[in-house]
């Protein structure tokens, strides 16, 4: 009860709002969406605030394989051509009917210039669409592209009227659960419940997004009951003391962001895959994740999320670094790096942002893989710096996280490939493996998902070998709420989506 005693303490400091009304839902958030048109907005906010108010053509269900949305249904023709069947008596918010013709100017929005978003990479592949009948878009290709339906699912892209353009966001006319009503820079976003959703009106009357950027303050909010939720909007120490507060409920999940630790593949010291493959062999992820953050974390092998339809199972035949010190120190001899005096083998250096999470995490990395001979210097900076230094190829090893990004396992390309060195991608630490290379290719343009999966889990093994990037685990996406919420159910990848079906107790 210490931590809860500690944050009730705190409360006279804190600037609280007062407490809702019966029929409103108030959820304390970070920051102001960028833009709540989701063609355009990028950050959590925006994704998360936009999927109540919008569809999406296709949705990803806890697999993260794809089900009926605005789409009822779809097949390939062959790899260029994708042929969309659009849900009958579907209403936009201002109670204009959707249909194919909506569908075809949201993808072609995406790619045409109509919008200008950093999304537009994301249909590509696009050449142009097709309507037939008010039912049935069709999507021709410029080439194979078997991500392009993912990229149309939930938080990724939104179904919106024929000829929305760049100024949407300041008044979203969507077709969700939601609707919008206001949005006050830095003080708010209010929703109200769409009565007439096709997918069923939500129970919640309204929902305020409240903007409170300090996390104290949005654990003392909850406390007092002027905010009913935060979703993964608390630190690991404040859930684990707000979990003994009578009056709050914590509901958690595994998420789909993931650590990581990416490696330079061309540095003289980490070129050796036996260095890159002893550096995992000395972390002790899962000691890190119970002592950094109580638990409240998965181990993870691939930058996949767990579950996820393309992800090794348990049967799956891939290296699994487990914490082996003997075995890291083998490595390192037989790589030819001998222990001093002071059993020194190597000296690298880690380069992390100054985020409190990645600073303790680097700090605690630094000292577990001493014990293998791996002498480990920490430079930190702000955000900016750090991500200046890791896109210009400027670091030995660096630690960072994906978000969203690594829900499809287009990530691969994305991170791995040798065609996708910064600008291009993510390939910052400019691995390359022309084996790789090949079955990255092999399952972009694959749109058979049994075969797809068995290409990415070759690729996998590859991976694990090779190791350009030591996966550390998944936060799990944690909803800290009052006991007024009931019905909330995490979702994997952190959205929102539990409002649809959660409700509020009325006093």
């Amino acid at each position: 009860m210490r931590g809860v005693l500690l944050l009730g303490s705190l409360l006279p400091l804190a600037a609280c709002h007062e407490r809702p009304d019966r029929d409103t839902l108030v959820i304390d958030i970070e920051s102001s969406p960028t833009n709540l048109d989701i063609r355009i907005g990028s950050d959590a906010q925006a994704e998360h605030i936009g999927a109540l108010l919008f569809d999406s053509i296709v949705r990803k269900d806890e697999h993260y394989n794809l089900q009926p949305a605005i789409a009822t249904a779809w097949e390939w023709r062959d790899p260029l051509t994708l042929v969309l069947h659009i849900r009958d008596g579907v209403h936009f918010h201002d109670d204009k009917l959707l249909d194919a013709n909506d569908v075809a100017w949201s993808i072609d929005s995406m790619h045409n210039g109509a919008i200008t978003t950093s999304k537009s990479g994301n249909f590509a592949s696009v050449d142009h669409t097709e309507v037939t009948d008010p039912h049935t878009c069709i999507v021709h290709l410029k080439k194979a592209d078997a991500s392009l339906l993912f990229n149309m699912s939930d938080e990724l892209s939104a179904v919106v009227e024929k000829g929305a353009g760049k100024t949407m966001g300041e008044h979203p006319i969507g077709s969700g659960p939601f609707r919008f009503v206001s949005e006050e820079q830095d003080k708010d976003v209010v929703l109200e419940r769409n009565p007439n959703y096709w997918g069923g009106a939500p129970s919640i009357p309204r929902v305020r997004f409240a903007i409170v950027p300090d996390s104290i303050t949005r654990a003392l909010e909850l406390q007092k009951g002027s905010a009913d939720a935060a979703s993964n909007a608390l630190t690991g120490d404040t859930v684990a003391a707000m979990a003994n507060d009578p009056n709050l409920e914590v509901e958690s999940k595994p998420g789909s962001i993931v650590n990581y630790m990416t490696f330079n593949a061309t540095d003289p010291l980490l070129k050796d895959k036996r260095v890159r493959q002893a550096f995992a062999y000395a972390v002790d992820r899962p000691a890190i994740t119970k002592a950094l953050l109580h638990g409240q974390a998965e181990v993870q092998d691939t930058l996949l999320p767990l579950g996820h339809w393309a992800a090794p199972g348990a049967g799956d035949p891939i290296t699994r670094y487990s914490h082996d010190v003997m075995k890291a120190k083998a490595l390192l001899e037989s790589a030819g790096y001998h222990a001093d005096a002071k059993g020194v083998r190597i000296h690298l250096t880690l380069k992390s942002s100054t985020d409190d999470t990645m600073r303790l995490l680097a700090a605690v990395v630094q000292q577990q893989v001493r014990d293998a001979g791996i002498e480990l210097t920490l430079r930190q900076n702000e955000f900016g710096t750090f991500y200046s230094d890791v896109t210009k190829g400027a670091f030995q090893i660096y630690v960072l996280r994906w978000v969203g990004s690594n829900e499809d396992p287009d990530i691969f390309r994305y991170a791995y490939s040798s065609a996708m060195m910064p600008p291009k991608g993510s390939n910052r630490g400019h691995y390359t493996n022309a084996q790789a290379d090949a079955l990255i290719a092999q399952g972009a343009g694959e749109i058979d998902q049994a075969k797809r999966r068995e290409t990415y889990l070759q690729l996998q093994r590859i991976l694990a070998d090779d190791e350009p990037t030591l996966v550390l685990w998944s936060p799990d996406n944690v909803v800290v709420h009052t006991k007024r919420v009931h019905g909330v159910v995490p979702a994997s990848a952190g959205s929102f989506g539990w409002l649809r079906t959660a409700t509020l107790r009325q006093p």
